[in-house]
């Protein structure tokens, strides 16, 4: 993902996509195409959310501790906002959405997004270089 420079946020929007698209299979073979798109929607919305974040994180020039609390509860507040509008906007403008697909594949992408706390950006993902 070019512009994002930070590998941990990169890796978890990989995941967040990934689990999207696992959910859109399982949702299309048990529910048909609208089980597909509301898992699509699902992650579409946390997926979103965490651009959000990121590109407001990303933007950022912080040179003190206070700045940079500032910059991350912004973009914090941001991606709630844009949360709160993307569940909106499915739920009005969805009208044969499989609220089973939408809900698991949103809350599974959701809580994702809370493991680049553990996502170290000099290690590889599941151990470290030397092979550990």
């Amino acid at each position: 993902m070019p512009g994002i420079a930070s590998k941990p946020i990169r890796t978890v929007l990989r995941w967040q996509a990934l689990v999207t698209l696992v959910c859109a299979a399982a949702g299309g073979w048990l529910a048909g195409v609208h089980g597909a798109g509301s898992a699509l929607a699902g992650g579409g919305v946390t997926l979103l959310a965490g651009l959000a974040f990121a590109w407001l994180i990303g933007r950022s020039k912080a040179a003190t501790a206070a700045g940079t609390l500032f910059t991350a509860l912004k973009a914090e507040g941001a991606k709630i906002l844009v949360i709160v509008v993307g569940l909106w906007v499915v739920f009005k403008t969805y009208e044969q959405l499989v609220t089973v697909a939408f809900l698991c594949t949103f809350f599974a992408t959701a809580l994702i997004f809370s493991a680049a706390f553990f996502v170290r950006d000099g290690d590889r993902v599941g151990g470290s270089s030397d092979g550990r």
